[in-house]
């Protein structure tokens, strides 16, 4: 990581960027400049940063990995598991980058949608007033890493008044050993749009990697989103992980966060309500076992009046796996008549299991109704007392109880072939378990 760092290192690898500059690209080759110059400023976050004090990344300063190279060999048989009947438009980037042949574009003049390098020339200045103004890398070391390596990434452009009726799938494949890559998204929901997107991170097979990820969405006025975000990468894999939404007046967004993969990862979530009336759902389920540690840390920033967000997040922890989650609520002084509320909800599954957790309220205006709640225990034993008096055994009963707990996440996603997927994940785990 230390290498990582190193800004001459840094400026040697940038030169892979697969565009040649030109003065039209002057505000994207200035944007991986800044990234580079942060970048030699910041140090990797430690457990005496408060925002990084329940987790230990320590590891990664001993795996100095160099960037992800284009070498895909996969076929589409090799992947179709991995698709989703539901998703017309797919694109697939295979350890960060783009993968033309197993991707599928359906109606290319229904919106704009492609890979990055296709655009950055003709919609130039659309991306410079969006990519990278969003997560903010000044005091973020992986944020920065991730812009100053940006060479590829998914781009989505929802037109005004469109309605996107089938989800877009994002498909991100690890598939090489000791490498680092670096996957990008933005999508921009233009006035009235519709549009769910699936950002989905899975492995081939179990190997040590890191992926470094970053996500932009701005929605305009009456625009919606919904999001659906999966990772479920090799348990060997190192999983860190940045998303800034920006939503406009009586913008909506709804996200699905599910964390099921990775040795230690880490997820970052701003949203920031920017003008009156929008509205943002945020749920969450973490669900690991043996040595994992998943990281969740969210913000809902309402910056105008009459806001909305509800936020609900859930961990189930088994073995000597280690959840945390820390959700903070923002309402700013001319943010009246907002309506927030959040709960975490936590299971331990054995008594080695951790989780911490910690809500926050920051209220800054005084007309408003906020709330927030948090729970860390283990099953009801009167309910397994009730299931194993209509049959169960005392294991079924427990991996009944356990599944429901999950599931109640997991059934709020609007795609049907996903949510089965996700399901039979969560109860061949808690069946194994």
């Amino acid at each position: 990581m230390n290498d990582l760092a190193n800004t001459d290192y840094l400026e040697c690898l940038l030169k892979s960027w697969p565009i040649k500059p030109t003065e039209s690209l002057s505000w994207l080759n200035q944007l991986r400049t800044q990234a580079i110059d942060r970048v030699g400023t910041q140090k990797l976050p430690t457990r005496r940063d408060e925002e990084w004090r329940f987790t230990d990344i320590s590891p990664l300063s001993r795996l100095p990995y160099q960037p992800s190279q284009p070498e895909c060999n996969l076929q589409a048989h090799n992947i179709e598991h991995l698709t989703l009947k539901e998703a017309k438009h797919r694109l697939v980037f295979v350890d960060g980058h783009y993968s033309p042949n197993l991707s599928t574009i359906i109606d290319p003049a229904a919106l704009v949608i492609g890979n990055l390098p296709a655009f950055v020339a003709t919609h130039a200045s659309v991306l410079e007033s969006h990519l990278g103004q969003y997560v903010q890398f000044d005091n973020n070391l992986f944020a920065a890493l991730n812009t100053a390596f940006l060479r590829d990434g998914a781009l989505i452009i929802v037109p005004k008044n469109i309605t996107i009726a089938e989800p877009i799938h994002l498909l991100f494949i690890a598939t090489q050993n000791e490498v680092t890559s670096y996957p990008r998204c933005l999508l921009i929901g233009e006035a009235g749009s519709n549009v769910t997107l699936i950002e989905d991170y899975v492995a081939l097979q179990q190997a040590t990697y890191i992926t470094n990820s970053v996500t932009e969405i701005s929605l305009a006025a009456n625009a919606h989103a919904k999001h659906i975000r999966i990772q479920r990468e090799s348990t060997q894999a190192f999983h860190l992980a940045n998303c800034a939404v920006s939503l406009a007046h009586a913008s909506n967004y709804q996200s699905t966060s599910i964390s099921l993969g990775s040795q230690i990862s880490r997820y970052n979530l701003n949203v920031r309500l920017t003008d009156e009336a929008a509205e943002c759902v945020i749920d969450g389920l973490t669900l690991i076992s043996e040595r994992q540690l998943a990281d969740t840390h969210t913000c809902i920033n309402h910056a105008k009046p009459n806001g909305t967000s509800r936020q609900q997040h859930k961990c189930i922890v088994d073995d000597a796996a280690h959840a945390v989650f820390n959700g903070k609520i923002i309402v700013r002084p001319h943010a009246q008549q907002t309506n927030s509320s959040q709960s975490s909800r936590n299971l331990l599954l054995s008594k080695t299991a951790q989780v911490d957790t910690k809500p926050q309220l920051e209220i800054f205006a005084d007309d408003v109704k906020c709330a927030h709640g948090a729970t860390v225990g283990q099953l009801d034993q009167e309910e397994i007392f009730y299931l194993e008096s209509r049959g169960l055994s005392a294991k079924a009963a427990r991996n009944l109880l356990t599944y429901a707990f999950g599931a109640e996440i997991i059934s709020r996603i609007p795609v049907t072939s996903l949510r089965q997927q996700l399901e039979q994940a969560v109860l061949s785990q808690t069946q194994s378990n």
